[in-house]
């Protein structure tokens, strides 16, 4: 429903463009700046969550918009509010999120106020979009145009209104514009070019060893069953990016992700490949180790912008620009049938029973064995919960969960942050407020942001937070180890998380002993309010990435 003209305020017209947008869900943290604006959005049926830091508000969004695959909303004041975001808006940016971000911004008409910031520099050098909107009556279209943006570019849009401005009486007409929705245009499955997918037939008919490797556009273009069907045509290996990790966790032959947590019999697959048929991936670094992981293979990249060179790196000798699932299709359709000798039982039952990372090390009385703890968890969590992992150390552990699907295993790394955890897990939260949520996370990566426990508490949000806890910054750690550099940095203590949490009105555990995991899944199933399980683990298992790239100094 349009508003009536009579006794309206800007930010009442403000709110109503955004309603008019759809938006169902803000996170927000409230100021002198948006304050107005928020209210009248939440009158209108918005569902608000009220963080405790502003970053936490653009980082929950980025979850609710990768989980939702649209639109997601966050609020913050101007000054402070917005310098607050200068962390997760390159993350949201080089993770392709759309976003929008009402942020305010200082009055215009004020001679000095202390919260004034030029806003723009700061916005646009992390890569985000940002508007300012200084003329009231073009406001409404702006906002439109600002979700537009947001949808057609994937990525964060920041709206700087004065907040003087805000509080205007409005004058004008109170049309409000064409949803942004209305305006995008009809998607499409791009085919290849009859020439590129010829290329394409003649790269895969000529290898032997064949692994299809699909990234987060995959994912997107509903293209798992014609990944699938590529495998088995050429008697190939499946793999995935870490973003689209699970999404062939019901495949025999998927070794799993592929990148810096690769597991043994992957590398060893992926060290004798001849080609590797990227499928809606980005190809980055980590992913592919610059080539390293694949020394005898060529590169076949399938998607709608084929890179040739990914930070820095050559990455691909063939390219078919093409939608993901129609790309593929065609491909598999061209390609003649025949046998392969990879593909076999043998190694199917190597991918099932051999353990991603097979190192021993000696594991403290009292203390857990990170590799352990994550196995016990994959047998006792119910398939239907979802699943977030952070970032930091213990991320490489929890990402080896080979049962869990992607579409209930959310990842978002870009960026190298920690601390985004708790905030992930919340935009999870809202986007299935039905499910149970369970958050993978480090002590390091928690007590950044461990304020947010209380949103979670006070939204009575169904998260259950797995914090792998070994006293430390675990990647930094075991890094000055490597150099034989002191750990005065990096070591801090075991913090009691579970006194912690019950302090801000969840639930607490401390775990010791791996044995106690099913009865406290089966508290956590029949509880109605949040936990913490505080996994007390040892700091002498180092994964595999970080003895790779940090290997011991002799």
């Amino acid at each position: 429903m349009e508003p009536t003209s009579e006794g309206l305020r800007v930010y009442d017209v403000l709110a109503h463009t955004f309603a008019n947008e759809g938006v169902s869900t803000c996170f927000a943290l409230l100021g002198d700046a948006n304050m107005n604006w928020a209210t009248r959005l939440s009158e209108q049926g918005c569902r608000f969550v009220y963080v405790r830091h502003e970053h936490c508000a653009v980082a929950a969004a980025m979850a609710f918009a990768r989980k939702t695959q649209d639109i997601g909303v966050a609020s913050v004041t101007c000054g402070p509010g917005v310098t607050q975001l200068m962390t997760s808006l390159p993350a949201a940016v080089r993770a392709h999120l759309p976003v929008v971000v009402f942020a305010g911004e200082a009055p215009l008409k004020s001679g000095w106020y202390n919260q004034a910031i030029d806003q723009s520099p700061m916005v646009t050098a992390t890569g985000a979009a940002y508007h300012s909107l200084h003329h009231v009556e073009r406001m409404p279209v702006a906002i439109r145009d600002a979700f537009l943006q947001a949808r057609t570019e994937r990525r964060p849009v920041v709206l700087g209104i004065p907040f003087d401005l805000q509080n205007r009486s409005w004058d004008g007409d109170v049309s409000l514009p064409t949803p942004s929705t209305d305006l995008m245009p009809t998607p499409y499955a791009l085919p290849p070019a009859p020439d590129a997918l010829d290329n394409a037939v003649d790269v895969v008919t000529r290898a032997r060893r064949v692994v299809v490797f699909a990234g987060l556009g995959a994912v997107e273009a509903d293209a798992k069953d014609a990944c699938q069907a590529l495998a088995a045509k050429t008697g190939g290996l499946l793999t995935t990016t870490l973003p689209a990790r699970g999404l062939f966790h019901d495949d025999p032959y998927c070794i799993g992700i592929t990148g810096s947590f690769s597991t043994e019999v992957g590398l060893e697959c992926l060290s004798e490949a001849d080609l590797v048929v990227s499928v809606g991936g980005s190809l980055a670094f980590h992913a592919g180790g610059g080539g390293q992981l694949w020394p005898n293979a060529e590169v076949l990249h399938i998607d709608l912008e084929p890179a040739a060179i990914s930070q820095a790196q050559a990455v691909a000798q063939h390219h078919m620009r093409a939608d993901a699932r129609v790309g593929v299709e065609q491909l598999t359709a061209a390609l003649p049938a025949r046998n392969s000798m990879w593909r076999t039982e043998a190694l199917a039952e190597r991918i099932r029973s051999e353990p991603a990372d097979s190192a021993t090390f000696h594991v403290e009385p009292n203390l857990l064995d990170p590799r352990e703890a994550v196995a016990a968890l994959e047998d006792c969590v119910p398939d239907e919960w979802e699943l977030v992992n952070s970032s930091g150390h213990c991320s490489a552990f929890f990402a080896q969960m080979p049962s869990r699907s992607n579409e209930r295993f959310l990842t978002i790394r870009e960026f190298g942050a920690i601390g985004n955890g708790t905030s992930f897990a919340m935009g999870v939260a809202a986007a299935r407020p039905d499910s149970k949520v369970v958050l993978f996370d480090g002590d390091g990566s928690l007590l950044m942001n461990i304020q947010e426990m209380e949103t979670i508490s006070r939204h009575q949000m169904k998260i259950l937070i797995v914090v792998m806890n070994d006293g430390a910054y675990g990647s930094e750690v075991h890094k000055l180890r490597s150099e034989g550099l002191s750990e005065e940095g990096s070591v801090f203590g075991y913090t009691d998380f579970a006194s912690v949490a019950r302090g801000f009105g969840l639930d607490g555990h401390t775990v010791t002993d791996i044995a106690q995991i099913p009865a406290l899944v089966e508290t956590f199933k029949q509880s109605s309010k949040g936990a913490v399980w505080d996994m007390r683990v040892s700091d002498k298992v180092v994964s595999r990435i970080t003895r790779t790239a940090h290997p011991q100094r002799k």
